[in-house]
């Protein structure tokens, strides 16, 4: 019975520490995604001025 508790609170504790590191990764990711989306549009916006787009 005490093996069963061992790797029930190994299991556990495996899955604490994967959640955060899943999140925490994830929010890195996709915080690198939305600054590289914004440098993107930037980059079209600065684009359009550039080449004389008219913005009607």
């Amino acid at each position: 019975m005490k093996n069963v508790l061992l790797v029930r609170e190994i299991y556990l504790e495996a899955f604490r520490n994967l959640g955060h590191a899943f999140v925490k990764s994830f929010f890195k990711v996709m915080s690198w995604f939305c600054f590289a989306s914004f440098l993107i549009v930037l980059y079209a916006f600065v684009f359009r001025i550039t080449t004389g787009f008219a913005f009607d």
